[in-house]
């Protein structure tokens, strides 16, 4: 019994201490009418896996940092953005449009996210084209194919956090005739 008390408690400690994430919806925008400075300030977190694959030509030798493989016969690049990556929005091309950046490097490493109707309005990744079983999204300046499962890869953002942030109060003292 007092084990299970303990376990309880310290799991109640951990749980308390991490994020409590949400998916970042058009409607918490529109009621918090964050700028682009206050936006930049705000931890994104990607609420799936995202596997990016270009296939590379023959005589291709421009990779730098993305994992190479052979499928096939051909040369494969890929990158994986694991879900709970933490990102940051760089800059909005137009409304409602956001590039979150999830590695550093070149300023041309983001995703565009936007929100969808068929997601309840949610934030997900933002692609030139679905087809049945891929998307194309240009990342690092160079186009890639990403699983159709990231069609419903979305930000998340810790509203506790973002609350605390965003509350910032004072107690007037008051002032008195001298």
């Amino acid at each position: 019994m007092r084990n299970t008390f303990i376990v309880l408690l310290l799991w109640a400690a951990f749980s308390s201490c991490s994020p409590s994430l949400s998916y970042f919806t058009q409607d918490l925008y529109d009621r918090n009418r964050w700028t682009e400075s206050e936006l930049k300030k705000i931890q994104f977190y990607l609420s799936d896996d995202v596997y990016l694959r270009r296939k590379l030509g023959e005589n291709s030798s421009e990779i730098v940092e993305g994992k190479v493989r052979i499928v096939n016969g051909q040369k494969i690049e890929e990158i994986f953005i694991p879900r709970s990556t933490p990102g940051v929005f760089t800059f909005s091309p137009k409304a409602n449009r956001f590039a979150i950046a999830f590695e550093n490097g070149s300023n041309q490493r983001y995703l565009m996210f936007g929100p969808s109707p068929k997601a309840g309005e949610r934030y997900v990744l933002l692609a030139k084209d679905w087809e049945r079983a891929s998307g194309t999204v240009t990342y690092d300046g160079k186009e890639y194919e990403v699983n159709y499962g990231a069609a419903f890869a979305g930000l998340m953002v810790d509203l506790r956090r973002i609350d605390r942030q965003d509350r910032n109060s004072r107690t007037a003292e008051g002032v008195r005739v001298n």
